[in-house]
């Protein structure tokens, strides 16, 4: 448990948060806030979005009973929208607003609250007070008397808190605040420094056999190797004096959240390591590659730290809590950061060769598979993330392309183009990039002079495409413009195979699952054969069949001539009764309506036949180059 801490270094805070758990079982959070000096007609309101999630996700909706006094006496409150209130206040007397807000959504966004643990962000708690939003916000955490075994952990400075690490916490504004996510309850803690920074591992849903210290060690080996690859030679410190990651294990789910020192992750209970039975125990493949997921997923929002927390797009100097902030660099932000989360995992020695071509390989193909990459752009599917990213529905794959996994190949296009040309790697424009970032004014809390000028990337004009193209011209001794263009800003396909090929890695085609070779993905997890998306180009769009059909059998024709059905217990029955090229009639329900639908097997070779993607290494000293550089550094 941390120590009691008290500071009084920092100054008073203008608004201050008490936030109790009111109600295990029911979910809710009470919270109280006071704003000291408020203004005749304060506003307040709550943010509709949480940064790093581009969508609109109104997290309003869950509060309720907002009351607010002066003095003990009680003050009208107006709502002027969906998340602002304003109230009539008497000048130079404290303002009291409060509420209790519902909490049981379980993902790293928003709140949760029950009998097991507590975790919030304060976007989904805290009311931001209008026109106060830049002073000290204090955030007071009250023990709950039902959860007396409960404890605190958060990246927010401590002001006094006990050594359960419940009491006052106080950031430096607003925006500080947001970023900070809390986690409480009766949590796994372990600690270990990286490159002489402290770093705190939380977990919480562990199992008795969880081994907490391997993951401390994996997790020390992944921050040491990010450190020292955005300092490069030079002395920059880590953007943070300590980092704590909060992680969360269930039964079936992933995902995670960055923020300026911390990040909230979601994981599979089954992915964890696990103490081993003996010394001849291995984990199962299975185990084995949950676990890798879950070390790329640290990788992966670890590097956040860096990339969009700190170097930051334009649009996202200041925040717009109210509405969507746009931006078409995700592409960069969450591509590149795709890009280096297995990268670095290989360059820590926590994965070897074969295992990150395999990864590798899957992005490649998942890409292949996904018919919107000819449609929509990675800038525009950066732009349309608010509407369409985070709104997945059946037509999905043919309208639209992932930036993170698109952009992740364009990173290695650009990397791989760099290192062909012998003119420097895109680890040189990284950090390039970061050190300008540092380089601004002496405002910032890491002061760093550089003689290299890049208005495009201080900290007041943020990250920007020209930008990156300033620094990576420089690197490459050309301008890398028409690339970017046809790889970023158009549908064109990407040069893979031949970039690939020229450092140590061949391509070649590999027979396609039954399901993408048709061009359909099924509803997992359901009984029967419940179509879930259909790809355009594909058989199975070209027969007619639709998302939400029940395939349920096929008619095909005997020697004689005759009819017969069948049933089709799982898709890969289908291959008992048609060969690869035949014609067949698949039976479907849809609306309760049975439909007899002309379906064409797609050949197993030659025109028209569906292949995937097989990565092979065949040059080991070529492709160490490329995933060797920047040896692990020597975590202390």
């Amino acid at each position: 448990m941390p120590k009691a801490v008290k500071s009084s270094t920092r100054a008073l805070p203008a608004v201050g948060y008490r936030i109790t758990c009111a109600d295990l079982h029911a979910h809710l959070y009470s919270v109280s806030l006071t704003v000291a000096q408020p203004a005749r007609r304060q506003q307040v309101s709550l943010p509709v979005w949480i940064p790093g999630s581009y969508l609109v996700r109104e997290f309003s909706q869950h509060l309720q009973g907002l009351q607010a006094s002066q003095s003990g006496r009680a003050l009208a409150l107006v709502q002027l929208d969906k998340c602002t209130w304003q109230i009539n206040c008497t000048p130079g007397q404290p303002l009291e607003l409060t509420y209790t807000v519902y909490a049981f959504d379980r993902s790293v966004r928003a709140a949760w609250l029950d009998a097991e643990r507590g975790f919030f962000n304060a976007t989904s708690l805290c009311l931001r007070v209008h026109g106060q939003t830049h002073l000290p916000h204090q955030l007071q955490l009250a023990p709950s008397k039902k959860a007396p075994d409960w404890a605190v952990a958060t990246g927010l400075p401590a002001l006094k808190v006990n050594r359960r690490g419940f009491g006052s916490y106080l950031a430096t504004d607003y925006d500080e605040l947001a970023d900070c996510p809390v986690e409480m309850g009766a949590f796994w803690s372990g600690q270990f420094k990286a490159c002489g920074v402290p770093h705190r591992l939380v977990v919480t849903g562990a199992t008795a056999r969880f081994d907490g210290e391997r993951l401390l060690a994996d997790a020390q080996k992944i921050c040491a190797t990010q450190i020292a690859f955005w300092r490069g030679s030079s002395s920059l410190p880590a953007p943070f004096k300590q980092y704590i990651f909060l992680l969360h294990a269930v039964d079936n789910d992933y995902g995670g959240l960055e923020h300026r020192n911390s990040t909230a992750l979601i994981c599979k209970r089954a992915d964890l390591p696990q103490l081993q039975a003996g010394p001849s125990s291995n984990p199962s493949a299975q185990q084995a590659e949950g676990y890798t997921t879950l070390l790329g997923l640290i990788s992966h929002e670890y590097f956040h730290t860096w990339n969009v927390k700190q170097l930051r797009p334009s649009g996202f100097l200041r925040y717009d809590y109210r509405q969507e902030n746009y931006t078409d660099l995700l592409w960069f932000f969450e591509g590149f950061t795709s890009y280096y989360d297995d990268l670095l995992l290989r360059r820590a020695g926590l994965i070897d060769d074969a295992t990150y071509l395999k990864l590798l390989n899957k992005n490649i193909n998942q890409l292949q598979q996904t018919p919107g990459r000819l449609v929509q752009s990675v800038a525009q599917a950066s732009f349309d993330a608010w509407i369409k990213y985070y709104r997945v529905n059946e037509n999905t794959p043919n309208a639209t392309v992932s930036y993170y996994g698109k952009g992740a190949l364009v990173a290695l296009c650009i990397d791989l183009t760099l290192r062909a040309e012998g003119r420097g790697t895109l680890d040189d424009v990284m950090r390039q990039l970061w050190h300008l970032w540092c380089a601004g004014p002496p405002t910032r809390t890491t002061r760093v002079r550089s003689n290299a000028k890049s208005p495009a990337l201080t900290p007041e004009g943020g990250f920007t495409e020209a930008g990156f193209l300033a620094v990576l011209q420089a690197c490459a001794g050309r301008s890398l413009a028409p690339e970017l263009s046809r790889w970023v800003h158009s549908t064109e396909e990407l040069p893979l195979a031949d970039l690939l090929a020229r450092h140590g890695v061949v391509t070649s085609p590999n027979a396609a699952p039954l399901a993408q070779s048709l061009g359909l993905r099924l509803v997992p997890g359901t009984p029967g054969l419940r179509i879930k998306t259909v790809l355009h180009g594909g058989a199975a769009q070209s027969a007619g069949l639709a998302a939400g059909d029940e395939w349920l059998g096929v008619w095909v024709n005997d020697a004689h001539g005759a009819a017969q059905g069948w049933r089709l217990g799982q898709l890969d029955d289908l291959l008992l009764h048609a060969s690869p090229g035949s014609e067949l009639t698949a039976l479907v329900s849809r609306d309760q309506r049975l439909l007899n639908l002309p379906l064409r097997l797609p050949p197993a070779t030659g025109t028209g036949a569906v292949h995937t993607w097989r990565l092979t290494a065949r040059d080991a000293q070529v492709l160490g180059q490329w995933l060797g550089t920047n040896a692990p550094a020597t975590a202390r």
